[in-house]
């Protein structure tokens, strides 16, 4: 007849319960996966997959009973620490929304807004064309394959049980204005763009007053966004995906690597 102790119950628990609630932390907010359009369930199962199999693996577990508020507080930190590790791909894909926000008030389309039924918020027309690009381009780098190597990685070098507070935490903060900086970096071509565009129609209504510039600037300007636009797509790959490298290396780096 097979028996099993208490503690050998809880170390059965808990070799996968804590494992499925750090991936379940990432899978909360990592590109593609966090979306609405994914159901709970997929999600779910995917992480109870992964920690099955990563079961074998594992090192050894601290000696935690699995109904107890020491394991609570043991799940809510693996929850944590997955989800700032997700945070860093939330942080990346973002960027091309800020970059379609930029570029969308240099061309008169600041107004021109578009409701997003994933996230229930409203974004820039083209903020929402980036942000789509930008996840199609994150998953052909495989860039998800490889956040999940890291996610299994994590548990060989940040151990369960290792805290949250002595992780890199002010590196996790100065990726906020990484956004920005990465931002501004891919959208600077055509800002400078458009500003030689509104510098020529000043001129231009300050030589010939009579001029109707306004009636002239506007379609001329958004003409001229739709061109950059074009044009910034050549580039753009190959910058992005240097991106998602540095974003993949910071989430690396944050836990220890």
């Amino acid at each position: 007849m097979l028996s099993l102790t208490s503690a050998q119950l809880s170390s059965f628990i808990g070799i996968f319960w804590w494992p499925f609630f750090r991936i379940m932390g990432a899978f909360m907010v990592m590109p593609f996966l966090s979306s609405s359009y994914i159901p709970v369930t997929v999600r779910v199962l995917l992480a109870f997959t992964i920690s099955a199999l990563l079961a074998p693996m594992l090192p050894p577990l601290p000696g935690v009973d699995a109904i107890s508020i020491g394991a609570l507080f043991l799940a809510i930190e693996q929850l944590l620490v997955g989800f700032m590790l997700g945070l860093f791909l939330t942080i990346m894909i973002h960027v091309m929304t800020l970059l379609g926000a930029m570029m969308s008030m240099q061309m008169g389309l600041a107004m021109a807004v578009m409701n997003d039924p994933a996230n229930g918020s409203s974004n820039p027309i083209l903020g929402q064309w980036f942000l789509l690009y930008g996840t199609l381009l994150f998953l052909a780098l495989d860039g998800h394959l490889v956040a999940i190597g890291i996610l299994v990685d994590s548990f060989r070098l940040w151990p369960i049980g290792s805290g949250v507070l002595d992780l890199p935490l002010m590196g996790l903060v100065g990726r906020f204005a990484w956004i920005f900086a990465s931002a501004l970096m891919l959208a600077l071509p055509s800002i400078l763009a458009m500003l030689m565009v509104n510098i020529t129609f000043g001129v231009l209504s300050r030589a010939a007053p009579s001029l109707n510039v306004f009636a002239l600037g506007f379609p001329m300007s958004m003409l001229m966004g739709l061109l950059c636009v074009m044009l910034s797509f050549s580039g753009l790959p190959s910058r992005y995906s240097d991106l998602c490298l540095d974003a993949l290396e910071a989430m690396y780096q944050f836990i220890g690597g």
